[in-house]
């Protein structure tokens, strides 16, 4: 009698393992891994530099806008946030080419804190406390076009690109 509560209890065991090992193949298996995808771009760690004058910078882009014919993108963030490396991956695609192309983008870093350059996001009217990514889209004299007043894309990482892409497309020139 104890050998064949034993084989059961190891039958079940072993059930128990296979289940286990099958699931973690197919919630970790990517199908399109498999075919010739193009080489990931790595990550930019420092996208908000910490020792940028992002007020220097907005000048910098603003000249350029107007000497270019576009507006300015200031995408408010910090380099800890990850639905900010997100949106900056999705602006990279090919298929953004276009839309980001009629903007000079500047970071403006909010620091670890979330504090720096709050008179910026102010000016600017982003809210930072509605989260980040946030965005503020501007002629190239500086006048607010759009800015985002809700955290719009503080869920980068959960959304469509499309999204991104449609907001670009949207403002731009």
């Amino acid at each position: 009698m104890k050998s064949i509560l034993e084989n059961n209890l190891m039958l079940r065991v072993f059930k128990l393992v296979a289940v286990t090992v099958l699931f973690v193949f197919l919630y970790t298996w990517n199908p399109r891994a498999s075919a010739a995808a193009p080489a990931p771009r790595p990550q930019v760690e420092d996208l908000y530099p910490a020792n940028v004058d992002a007020r220097a910078e907005i000048k910098e882009a603003e000249e350029r806008a107007a000497k270019e014919h576009k507006r300015v993108l200031l995408v408010f963030g910090a380099n800890w946030c990850g639905d900010c490396h997100v949106l900056d991956k999705a602006f990279h695609r090919p298929d953004f080419a276009s839309a980001i192309a009629a903007y000079e983008v500047v970071h403006v870093d909010i620091g670890p804190d979330g504090k720096k350059n709050n008179d910026l996001a102010e000016q600017y009217q982003v809210p930072l406390k509605k989260g980040i990514p946030a965005l503020a889209v501007l002629e190239s004299d500086g006048k607010v076009v759009v800015s985002q007043k809700n955290g719009e894309f503080e869920n980068a990482r959960a959304m469509n690109p499309q999204a991104f892409l449609d907001f670009l497309n949207k403002w731009k020139l």
